[in-house]
């Protein structure tokens, strides 16, 4: 179904090629899974087996790529989305409709299709991605993860022989994401050709991918089954199940750096920003947050699960006053965020937007992150001193002078990142930071983070991070938020939070290995601990 031999390809803006000499090929109906780290060369391999490279993104290509048996660069862009479809990673690009039943049309409205038969086809797939309840629905009012099933769902309805998911995860819940998986099982049995990209490799798994291609800096080093992978990864560069920490652990240790210590919560701690019986909603809409009453605290490193579209971004947006309250105030510094305007508050509050792309526009990463500080009015010598501080702690400083759209999308969430520390606000607070992300570079980056709010130059005063990852939440939070249906229905240390199965029932949260573990010897250990510190508890206590 798919070959692909000698595949070289350099971008026009970039010195060095993003993928060297890659070959493999996959039969008809087979799944592989495509891991390795960001800027590693995965979303550029997709780029080109869907056409994009070199019609959209020019530059050097080399080798040869054939789908069954023919080359796609001779064949037309609609021929070949009719047998390639993509979902991309950030699927703000992917949105092109200003509703989700024309959205999920457009292919097939592209393709010329009748409409009863377009309709017919849209409601099919909605239903089979449990999507049904969004059809009318405007979709700028919809959360990370429902446009990145709003995208699948026009992918899907053009129904492709090849599909390329590019971290098709990485907005969703854990339970949404299981249901995800169990949709590519599905289509994977109905003989799809499948090639994932995803970082969360131990969730992954749970696809039953037939093969795993892992690629560092551009080259393909594994192709193989997915327990020959795992006697082979490094566990500190993959997110692989805990057990495969355990065993490989006595040869990795000495290579693991001791992490910064996080304080528990203190709920005597000074209020830094408080809501009051807030709620909110879009437009005539219904409430979409209902009654809030909670604090954020100095101190506190605040994880917020819950389901998509629970209203988690919304909480956050209110924090920041980009949206006013309908009833209720929101206190920050003092003031409540209808006295103040959105540049005041973000001298408290740094926000990192979901999605990159609502973010970047400046022709270089330097420029992008020195932007916020230009703004607020900072002196020339600290914003070079602030700007090569916070690109050097999100490990970017090396593409300082490149533009931001010529980096993978890891990256540009790192280079967000970047842009609100430069600002030097109170409080940072981040919507999904790790997305996109690999498992060694996003544990770096939250632990160079943990290091500003509780190291010994302490840098911010709390910090506020929504995610769908229950490792990082357990790893690097000392208060959990799970949202659900607009309510915070839960507000305590992790230990306790994910310990109530009703939490997570309605949370959506789905237990991984590590908690799991960290819950098995949680009577030895007091607390949840990360991967490595968890082994190395075991190990020694041996």
């Amino acid at each position: 179904m798919l070959e692909v031999r000698d595949l070289t390809f350099r971008y026009a803006t970039r010195q060095q090629p993003a993928v060297v000499d890659i070959s493999f090929s996959a039969e008809e109906g087979e799944m592989l899974l495509v891991a390795g780290p960001s800027g590693c060369g995965k979303s550029t391999l997709l780029r080109a087996l869907n056409g994009l490279i070199p019609r959209s993104y020019k530059g050097e290509l080399q080798g040869l790529i054939r789908i069954g048996g023919h080359d796609p660069r001779a064949w037309p862009l609609a021929r070949l989305s009719q047998q390639v479809g993509t979902l991309l990673q950030d699927p703000e690009r992917q949105i092109v409709a200003a509703d989700v039943l024309h959205d999920v049309a457009f292919g097939l409205e592209n393709l010329g299709w009748p409409r009863s038969r377009i309709l017919e086809r849209v409601e099919e797939v909605l239903h089979a991605l449990g999507i049904a309840h969004l059809r009318d629905r405007p979709t700028f009012q919809l959360s990370g993860g429902e446009k990145q099933r709003v995208a699948l769902a026009g992918v899907l309805a053009m129904a492709p022989r090849i599909l390329l998911l590019d971290e098709p995860l990485a907005s969703l819940d854990p339970q949404s994401a299981q249901d995800a998986l169990a949709l590519f099982r599905r289509l994977h049995q109905e003989g799809h050709t499948i090639l994932l990209v995803e970082h969360r490799v131990e969730d992954a798994m749970k696809a039953h991918p037939d093969r795993v291609l892992y690629l560092e800096e551009g080259r393909l080093t594994f192709n193989g089954d997915p327990e020959a992978f795992f006697e082979r990864v490094d566990p500190t560069a993959v997110k692989v199940p805990f057990p495969v920490w355990m065993q490989r652990w006595p040869v990795i240790r000495e290579r693991q750096e001791p992490p910064v210590e996080i304080p528990p919560a203190s709920p005597s701690a000074p209020p830094l920003v408080v809501f009051e019986g807030v709620s909110f909603g879009y437009g005539d809409g219904p409430d979409v947050v209902h009654e809030i009453h909670t604090e954020i605290r100095k101190g506190d490193s605040l994880a917020i699960l819950g389901p998509n579209g629970a209203g988690k971004t919304t909480l956050l947006k209110l924090a920041m006053g980009l949206l006013k309250p309908r009833r209720g105030r929101v206190w920050v510094g003092g003031k409540t965020t209808r006295d103040q305007t959105v540049a005041e508050v973000a001298r408290t509050i740094g926000y990192v937007f979901q999605s990159p792309s609502q973010m970047l526009f400046a022709p270089t990463v330097w420029e992008e992150v020195a932007f916020g500080p230009r703004n607020l009015g900072h002196p020339p010598e600290q914003i070079e001193s602030d700007v090569r501080w916070a690109l050097e702690l999100v490990g970017l400083l090396d593409q300082a002078r490149v533009s931001p759209w010529a980096l993978s999308f890891g990256q540009q969430k790192r280079v967000t990142i970047a842009s609100v520390l430069s600002m030097r606000s109170r409080i940072l607070v981040m919507d999904e930071p790790t997305a996109g992300q690999d498992y060694q570079a996003y544990m770096r980056l939250m632990g160079s983070i943990a290091g500003i709010a509780f190291g010994p130059a302490q840098a911010v005063d709390a910090m506020v991070f929504i995610t769908h990852d229950l490792d990082l939440a357990l790893s690097f939070a000392n208060r959990v938020w799970v949202v659900a249906d607009g309510r915070l229905i839960a507000d305590g240390p992790p230990e306790v939070i994910f310990l109530n199965p009703e939490v997570m029932r309605q949370g959506r949260l789905v237990p991984t290995s590590l908690l799991e573990a960290n819950l098995q010897y949680l009577g030895r250990t007091g607390r949840f601990r990360r991967a490595d510190q968890l082994a190395e508890f075991l190990h020694g206590s041996r």
